[in-house]
């Protein structure tokens, strides 16, 4: 039973947070859900096993004093390639100086230091580019052995123990999951989460491996920061759940003119597809320190919202920063604010995909003409997986989309898709019934007023997944038979 009210959201597009130690107290979990978070991220790149495990205890406990269904992420860390140790824990390098990469794992000097990664040092060329520290130092091979790489630095700076590297234009034969990776997917499915984000994926096979492991009994996000992923974008997406723009790694491989490109084309083939999409990674990022943002990054956030993203991301701004309440609220302003501007409406009303060729599809299609044809005030949206609102979210129909479902599992998976207010219900068995609920519904959660109508979308027979084949018209406060 729900013991504390939150408004339902004034905004389609959802809030995902990371926790972390500046916000994994049950108090600061409550305020952040209260303040605007969908969905919090729990970070295996960071923490323990049982860190995670009292995070999502806690965020459970939210989700039962509200009543609403809270999605979860676990962002599992992949094949983090990073250099060995210093003897005095880092070095100055001098732009044009020789250094090796090599196998030893005796600590460095400014001559030398250890890649504990072979398969680098396997498949880079005379050339190939070698990123250290997201970027700060930049390597240019010019010889290589078996055992080791001869570069030339591009640029002077201080490389630190561990720092990681990134190698740009190259496929690297390393699997998406390492066995710390694997560990994490278990515990994180044995405490329930909604959603697995897969990082550093590079082909298509990544995804089936993870699949492999998780099955249906969470969401798959696959994370596109590698440009190799971009070579085969459409393959990913179409065996992935969902999808994060991780502008992190990908700002570091990819030249900084190509990135925002990058984040449209994603978003765009995302959410063709009826994927969710998220976009990340320095959003507000000066709210690490500062109670207000740049306003750049009021800017970045807004133009995500304008391409027609899902959902965006707060990182450190929620784990580890000095204003997390503050970030949150201030994501939730800028995302509401921009959904109120006429040329957002355009814009989005303009983007809107082509309808599926099928008829759930075309259901899907349709509940967003009726319901701006008659000015419905919501659709209602009925399923067992989540398909029939996701095909709803894809029409970006201009009315909120409540998304009822009988399985919490699948409520909480829907809390970061677009424009959708997802409840757990009850099993229907008839149309009749679904639409009278649905517009008990609508009332109750202050979507519509006794007199006013709502479309109401399902699958015939109920029970049955992905068949969206039946649309009714209903009016709130009248008897199922009258609808």
């Amino acid at each position: 039973m729900a013991t504390a009210i939150v408004p339902r959201r004034r905004r389609r597009t959802k809030i995902v947070a990371t926790v972390g130690p500046a916000s994994n107290s049950a108090d600061m979990l409550f305020d952040l859900f209260q303040a605007g978070v969908d969905v919090f991220r729990l970070n295996f790149s960071h923490g323990t096993h049982d860190d995670h495990r009292a995070a999502m205890a806690a965020i459970r406990a939210v989700e039962k004093k509200t009543g609403r269904p809270i999605g979860v992420l676990a962002d599992v860390q992949g094949p983090k390639l990073r250099v060995g140790r210093f003897r005095g824990g880092h070095v100055d390098l001098m732009a044009g100086q020789e250094f090796r990469l090599d196998l030893s794992n005796q600590p460095g000097d400014v001559r030398r230091v250890e890649l504990p990664h072979p398969e680098i040092i396997a498949v880079a060329g005379i050339g190939t580019h070698l990123l250290l520290d997201d970027g700060k130092i930049r390597l240019e091979v010019t010889r290589r052995r078996d055992d080791h790489l001869e570069t030339r630095c591009l640029n002077a700076g201080r490389l630190s123990d561990r720092k990681g590297v990134n190698v740009p234009g190259v496929l690297l034969p390393i699997p998406a999951l390492t066995p710390k990776d694997i560990a994490d997917i278990a515990v994180a499915l044995e405490i329930g989460v909604d959603y697995v984000g897969l990082s550093f994926v590079q082909r298509r096979e990544d995804v089936l491996q993870a699949r492999e492991i998780v099955g249906d009994r969470a969401w798959l996000m696959t994370k596109i920061e590698k440009p190799q992923a971009l070579a085969d974008l459409e393959e990913i997406l179409r065996i992935s759940d969902a999808v994060m723009v991780a502008r992190g790694d990908l700002g570091v491989e990819l030249p900084p003119e190509d990135v925002p490109l990058a984040q449209k084309r994603i978003v765009r083939m995302a959410q063709g597809m009826g994927l969710p999409v998220i976009v990340a990674t320095q959003m507000l990022e000066s709210m690490i320190t500062s109670p207000a943002p740049t306003r750049a990054e009021a800017s970045d956030v807004a133009t995500a919202v304008f391409d027609g993203a899902d959902a965006v991301m707060l990182s450190a701004e929620t784990a580890a920063g000095q204003y997390p309440r503050e970030a949150v609220r201030m994501m939730d302003r800028i995302v509401a604010r921009v959904e109120q501007d006429e040329g957002w409406k355009t814009v989005s009303a303009a983007s809107r995909p082509e309808p599926e060729h099928v008829a759930a599809g075309a259901i899907a299609s349709a509940s967003r003409q009726v319901a701006e044809t008659i000015g419905a005030k919501a659709i209602a949206a009925f399923s067992q997986s989540g398909s029939s609102a996701l095909r709803v979210s894809r029409e970006r129909p201009a009315v909120p989309v409540l998304g009822l479902t009988p399985v919490l599992a699948t409520a909480r998976r829907l809390a970061l898709v677009w424009g959708i207010h997802a409840v757990q219900v009850e099993e229907v068995h008839s149309m009749t019934e679904a639409v009278a609920k649905a517009a008990q519904l609508a009332r109750r959660e202050g979507f519509a007023q006794r007199g006013e109508e709502i479309v109401v979308v399902a699958g015939v027979p109920f029970g049955k997944t992905g068949a969206t084949n039946a649309l009714r018209v209903a009016g709130v406060g009248r008897n199922a038979a009258e609808s």
